[in-house]
């Protein structure tokens, strides 16, 4: 089995976080989203809103560093309550 093709770090990394819209949903995502890159800006973020108003979906491009950060960012992400997905 051929293994899966090697990231190179470090890179610009996109991230999707779909979570239950609530007051403060996407600026709780960016506030994790920081503690793993500091210079994740606001125009390197995007909501977009589900048909039914239900979800929303934060797409964030990072620096990533290495798998370490990513592995313990999704570990971050999925702790908040009202996250649903990180892709």
């Amino acid at each position: 089995m051929a293994e899966p093709p090697k990231i190179s770090f470090p890179c610009a990394y996109p991230i999707r976080i779909i979570g239950v819209e609530s007051d403060g949903f996407a600026r709780r995502v960016l506030d994790v989203v920081r503690i793993h890159d500091h210079h994740v800006s606001p125009d390197n973020v995007n909501l977009r809103h589900s048909n039914r108003g239900k979800y929303v979906s934060v797409a964030v491009t990072m620096t990533a560093t290495g798998e370490d950060q990513l592995r313990a960012l999704h570990a971050d992400l999925m702790k908040l309550n009202d996250v649903k997905m990180v892709l």
